[in-house]
């Protein structure tokens, strides 16, 4: 894929599994990476990785849930390509869900994306040009049980990612939301081993990132859903 023209990519939730992905992707686009995590250490490993590649990362250990610290890290930023990748998934039955794990979701998932799309979006104005792109879920449409926050959280994205869409792209600004089914990652605290297989790879994931936002500067695929064609096992899920 041949970059049009390098710039800089903000990547929440960068240190692992789909962010750390998606980092990657993209300094070897040429884009030199802004990385947002809470782990210095995990952020460091990665800088170290996208150097050694011979490309550019600036890490920022940061809750992205925290919004006084999110303004006075990122605003004035300059960001030509956001990827609101950042999320936390509990999933259990509603009357297990402590009210501590539905408000991190809440807070992580949705809250997250004003605090850090609003740091940046000013600098995307002035320039008239810029694309925010949020990792979904087929978890929005495809109820299932366990998923009465997650799945919540996730329609949340697909709603607020169009409304924005139609507020920006007068403005030179692309939105767009990348919807994955199900992702061999570390996610709702469970460690990736064999019987992940079927799953979509985060690297799969990344370039969807990629394709969305690597188009012609007319062109906006503003909602993408990326599914692995493996069957899985009954009750593994889709």
């Amino acid at each position: 894929m041949t970059l049009r023209s390098p710039g800089t990519v903000l990547v929440t939730g960068a240190s692992r599994g789909i962010g750390r992905a998606v980092a990657l992707r993209f300094a070897r686009e040429g884009y030199e990476v802004l990385a947002v995590a809470r782990s210095q250490d995990d952020l460091d490993a990665l800088a170290v990785e996208i150097r050694d590649e011979g490309g550019l990362c600036t890490g920022y250990a940061l809750d992205v849930a925290d919004r006084a610290a999110v303004a006075a890290t990122l605003t004035g930023l300059d960001v030509d390509v956001l990827v609101n990748n950042a999320g936390v998934g509990v999933l259990k039955p509603f009357v297990e869900l402590t009210a501590e794990e539905w408000h991190r979701m809440v807070d992580v998932n949705v809250n997250a994306l004003f605090h850090v799309t609003r740091a940046v979006l000013p600098g995307m104005f002035a320039r008239k040009s810029g694309h925010v792109c949020t990792i979904g879920s087929i978890g929005s449409r495809s109820v299932f049980a366990g998923g009465t926050a997650y799945g919540a959280t996730k329609a949340f994205v697909t709603s607020w990612a169009e409304n924005l869409m139609l507020e920006v792209r007068d403005r030179g600004v692309k939105v767009s939301v990348v919807m994955p089914g199900a992702v061999a990652t570390e996610f709702n605290g469970k460690s990736v081993s064999d019987a992940d297989a079927w799953k979509l790879m985060p690297t799969d994931v990344a370039d969807a990132v990629a394709r969305v936002v690597l188009t012609p500067p007319h062109v906006l695929i503003h909602r993408l859903e990326v599914r692995t064609l493996t069957v899985p096992s009954k009750g593994q899920g889709k």
